[in-house]
């Protein structure tokens, strides 16, 4: 079994990811701890006010969301009694054996596991400290919950070789178990791809929604060297359960990656003078950023320009997809730097639609073109349409009166 643990501030958006998840048919509460009705009784609001009106008796602390998932392995799929008493054992064990609680059993996923909902903040106002609750009580409480109902062991479980003769597509979080298709796809790309960097490792994996993550600067696994990966969904953040490197077939850890890095930085040297040669073939023509990615990719280079909310270029990465090498543009040399790139390409031109003539415009948007189709615009002009029809009919009728 494999805990993850997140607080948070906001206790609707934690109940609302899973309410979506049952409306969706991909989850289903099978327990609610501590309420006055039975589960399938509650409103949304019943499931709500009674976390809200604890967590409003504390209103110091900001934190007063604790999102839980307890994952299991495939193959473990275990009744909903059981489940109910083992989500009730670990609550115990981490301290929140007086809470009111919300289980969901996820079908979102490639392996069975399922969400706690719950608050910590007691009905004196006092706080359950988060702090190291992931590394201390729930480790012991997970092992100890482990022996008790003679589960899989997360420490013992066997590591999947990667299946190399599949066809790698990119991993879509509960269409195949998280841990499977990382596994996959890391044994395509560590082999494959000349890397010798991790944000250079996820230009690659992030094509197949794939990130490795040291942490935050601050945090206790960026200090011990630490590597998950996780699951991206398509906006590029993370979700499920971040796998632990040193769990997966091949034990892909930063020691040893940073081995491979050593070796990449060999291996990719003949193909680095070809790919700046395509770069000024590519350059000596005037480059907008849409423009300049096209033409790359049209001959075999992907570019991933990473940009701040300004659209300012911070950092630039070219994948050489036909030898499988990775370079940072700053490696290529200063002309390929992101400052110097951002420096040369244009600004993309306006659209055509600005600044042209009214009749232009319609033309541009046809769904204002149609009188009377009911649209906004229709309704805010139709006293004028009416007043010019009726301009013009009287300047008809005066000039057949001019005529006589």
């Amino acid at each position: 079994m494999v805990a993850k643990i997140k607080s948070g501030k906001s206790l609707i958006g934690a109940l609302n990811y899973n309410e979506n998840k049952v409306k969706q048919g991909k989850a289903t509460l099978i327990a609610a701890v501590k309420y006055f009705k039975e589960p399938k009784e509650l409103s949304f609001n019943d499931k709500l006010f009674r976390l809200t009106d604890l967590a409003g008796m504390n209103q110091r602390s900001k934190t007063n969301t604790v999102h839980i998932s307890l994952n299991f392995p495939n193959g473990e799929n275990l009744a909903d009694d059981t489940l109910q008493e083992i989500v009730k054992d670990y609550l115990h064990g981490v301290g929140f054996a007086t809470q009111p609680y919300l289980v969901y059993r996820h079908e979102d996923a490639g392996h069975p596991h399922c969400h706690i909902v719950t608050t910590n903040i007691k009905r004196d106002g006092e706080r359950i400290s988060l702090h190291y609750l992931g590394q201390n009580e729930s480790e012991k409480t997970r092992k100890a919950i482990e022996i008790k109902y003679g589960l899989v062991k997360a420490d013992e479980q066997t590591k999947q070789k990667p299946n190399l003769k599949a066809d790698v597509s990119a991993a879509e979080y509960g269409k195949a178990e998280t841990k499977r298709a990382i596994t996959n796809i890391l044994g395509v790309v560590l082999r494959a791809y000349k890397f010798t960097s991790v944000p250079e490792i996820n230009a690659v994996l992030q094509q197949y929604n794939i990130q490795a993550d040291r942490g935050s600067k601050d945090s206790r696994m960026y200090a011990r060297e630490g590597l998950v990966y996780w699951i991206l969904d398509r906006q590029g953040n993370k979700i499920g359960v971040p796998i632990k490197a040193s769990t997966i077939y091949g034990k892909p850890t930063l020691k040893t990656l940073e081995e491979k890095f050593k070796l990449n930085a060999q291996l990719r040297k003949p193909f680095k003078e070809p790919l700046i040669k395509i770069l000024n073939e590519v350059l000596a023509k005037p480059q907008t950023k849409l423009s300049f990615r096209k033409v790359l990719r049209e001959k075999g280079i992907q570019c991933i320009l990473r940009q701040n909310d300004e659209g300012r270029i911070y950092g630039v990465t070219f994948i050489d997809q036909k030898n499988k090498a990775v370079f940072n543009g700053s490696d290529l040399g200063k002309a390929y730097s992101a400052n110097q790139l951002s420096a040369q390409l244009l600004p993309e031109p306006p659209t055509k639609a600005a600044g042209q003539h009214q009749d232009q415009n319609v033309s541009a948007y046809p769904e204002y073109a149609q009188p009377g189709s009911g649209d906004l615009i229709d309704i805010l002009f139709a006293p004028e349409r009416e007043d010019m029809a009726a301009l013009n009919k009287f300047k008809k009728k005066k000039r057949k009166g001019l005529n006589l």
